[in-house]
């Protein structure tokens, strides 16, 4: 499948994201009876706050100091190297999550949703309003502050650990999205086509991609 075209309108901006709420009203064991995929999305865009919570449920900064020196991460991570991106990819263009800063910075305009994200596979009508792309950069790994054991340097080590990693990220946002009535996709993606256009440096690969959005009908 070839890269998938972009439009270049106006150059993004970098987007602080409010504070996170981190409140919610359901308990871990409601939210994991609530937990399912969702294929069917409204268009609506998800408010600021929330889609600030959702990012911070990912993968944000849950405390200051956390192993290894570095700061702690609502999703855990290999030595904590902390090494799967989050690409955020929105109507107006695509950002990286900084959860450090609590902002999207710019990486790319135009509508990357839909099919390079979905690879054809079957979602029900309108595009889901954020799709997350996850992206792990081998460096963060291999150069990372924690415990440096050889496995960061062994290629299949390496594959084991941030594929785990990123099921953890995902896991965390299908239990916010349960507990906020949004709905959640984990799904496969044209991972060439948006390495591409993400302009990704050597090092750093495509994984997997999640929709996030209001369930349509509801």
């Amino acid at each position: 499948m070839s890269a998938p075209a972009t439009t270049e309108p106006s150059p993004l901006r970098a987007v602080l994201l409010p504070p996170p709420a981190g409140e919610g009203d359901l308990t871990v064991s409601a939210a994991l009876k609530r937990r399912t995929t969702t294929r069917a999305f409204r268009p609506t865009s998800l408010p600021a706050q929330l889609l600030s919570d959702l990012l911070w449920a990912a993968c944000g900064v849950n405390r200051e100091v956390g192993p290894f020196g570095g700061s702690g991460r609502t999703a855990a991570s290999a030595s904590n190297s902390q090494e799967i991106d989050v690409y955020v990819a929105l109507d107006e263009g695509t950002y990286l999550y900084d959860a450090v800063g609590n902002r999207l910075t710019p990486i790319v305009g135009g509508d990357l949703r839909g099919e390079a994200l979905t690879l054809g596979q079957r979602m029900v009508g309108p595009k889901a309003p954020v799709q997350l792309v996850y992206v792990v950069d081998i460096e963060k790994l291999t150069h990372t502050t924690g415990f440096q054991e050889p496995g960061l340097h062994d290629g299949d080590i390496q594959k084991s650990y941030y594929y785990v990693d990123t099921g953890i990220i995902a896991a965390n946002v299908y239990l916010f999205a349960a507990a906020q009535g949004l709905g959640a996709w984990f799904h496969n993606c044209d991972r060439p086509g948006l390495a591409a256009a993400l302009r990704l440096r050597d090092g750093q690969r495509v994984l997997f991609a999640q929709s996030v959005g209001y369930p349509a009908g509801s």
